[in-house]
């Protein structure tokens, strides 16, 4: 289902192209028809917001929400593993895990960025991604709460993706991460310091990954995607 990739593509580094096809990818979600019209209407309003914007402005934009402090980090495994040495476990796994659907990861990516693993799930039948979606949906919305407390027009993708998932995400979790949102770092010693706290999913009630699963509902498949996150 095309509805997942193009929901990635918008997460993406903003490039002029994908502005260019724009109305092409909302047309595609249209017709595939998996998000209410509201959630649809949110997307043209957020796609044309792109499209009249300066490109550059946008792609400043875009690096001082996503890469600038981890709280809004496009990377899953930050949220769950941290720096810890089973994010490196878990990258093998999930990359073994696109593979098999024949999405293969290049030298220069990481398996675990949100807009790879959305492609990937656009190879599995709607059933079985949304299933895959829901364990890390508790993510996902987290991320989503922060841009939308922030005011980012980002945070319309975000809960499109979440009207996507077979779950919903656990309110509880949400706003434990939520109320750990530091304040955007300033310097770069404020931003160095920011990458060496705990990742935003530990501590009661997210307990520590070494202990619980951090996707509660997860199959086969993400039970491999979060290696030894038990």
């Amino acid at each position: 289902m095309q509805t997942f990739k193009i929901l990635g593509l918008l997460l993406a580094y903003p490039r002029q192209e994908l502005f260019d096809a724009g109305e092409e990818c909302l047309a595609v979600v249209r017709e595939e028809g998996l998000l209410p019209a509201k959630t649809l209407k949110s997307l043209e309003v957020f796609l044309k917001g792109q499209q009249s914007a300066d490109l550059m402005e946008l792609q400043e934009d875009y690096v001082e929400t996503f890469d600038r402090g981890r709280a809004h980090c496009l990377h899953l495994f930050e949220h769950v593993h941290g720096e810890s040495r089973d994010r490196g476990q878990a990258m093998v796994d999930l990359a073994e895990t696109y593979a098999g659907k024949g999405l293969y990861v290049s030298g220069n990516e990481l398996p675990d960025y949100l807009p790879l693993f959305l492609e990937y799930l656009s190879l599995c039948p709607i059933e079985e991604a949304s299933g895959l979606l829901g364990d890390a949906v508790d993510i996902i919305a987290a991320i989503g709460a922060k841009l939308k407390k922030r005011q980012s027009p980002y945070a319309a993708v975000f809960e499109a993706i979440e009207v996507l998932s077979a779950v919903k995400p656990d309110k509880a979790r949400v706003k434990e991460a939520l109320a750990k949102v530091p304040k955007n770092p300033e310097t770069l010693e404020e931003l160095d310091e920011e990458w060496k706290e705990a990742e935003a999913f530990s501590g009661d009630p997210l307990a520590d990954c070494n202990s619980c699963n951090a996707f509660p509902n997860s199959t086969n498949a993400l039970q491999k995607m979060v290696g030894g996150a038990q």
